[in-house]
């Protein structure tokens, strides 16, 4: 109860402080090209229900075709925009909508889409147990993630063979750990990462 509660409070917040931010951002986004400023893209949230997750779009309109990988400085799809949005993980606020309609939390596993989540093993399926979240132990860690894959010769077979198994273990963690406590920890943790 107190983590939902916190949850809605602190997205409302955020969004009430940042509306004249995210405001600029969407202009930014509409005059950099075509194409709305919002993109949903179905994830994968608590207890194996799709949810449509909301991000702010920093990829070219037809996108949609390639890759649900994204490749570092090198994917031609990302918008001049969208490496900014993205290096700075402002593409994520959107995802305060999703809090507040209680398909995620602020802490939790990151959401997977469908694709990637028929791959995990029984024990991996444990971290649709909890909502998913902003961020947690596997975000902090993984917060490069775009260019580890965009150093691989074949992305898609090292995010599944090599990456994807590390986050969810370390996914796993965090719901052996979870408390109120360590979601406070681990939104300092977050902040200190994207500004470092």
């Amino acid at each position: 109860m107190l983590k939902r509660f916190f949850d809605i409070i602190s997205s409302l917040v955020v969004l009430t402080m940042g509306l004249p931010f995210f405001i600029l951002i969407a202009f930014l986004i509409g005059i950099d090209s075509k194409g709305g400023v919002f993109f949903i893209q179905q994830r994968v949230g608590k207890d194996n229900r799709n949810f449509g997750l909301f991000k702010f779009r920093t990829m070219r309109s037809d996108s949609k075709k390639g890759s649900q990988i994204t490749v570092g400085e090198r994917d031609p799809r990302i918008t001049k925009i969208g490496y900014f949005l993205r290096k700075f993980k402002l593409d994520e606020f959107p995802q305060l909508l999703n809090v507040i309609k209680g398909d995620m939390s602020i802490i939790g596993p990151r959401p997977e889409v469908r694709r990637y989540v028929e791959l995990y093993s029984i024990e991996q399926l444990n971290v649709l147990s909890v909502r998913p979240g902003l961020s947690d132990f596997a975000s902090i860690e993984y917060i490069n993630e775009n260019e580890l894959l965009g150093k691989s010769e074949d992305p898609e077979k090292t995010y599944i063979e090599e990456i994807m198994p590390a986050k969810l273990e370390l996914n796993l963690k965090y719901i052996e750990q979870k408390s109120f406590v360590t979601d406070i920890k681990l939104i300092f943790k977050t902040i200190g990462k994207i500004l470092k």
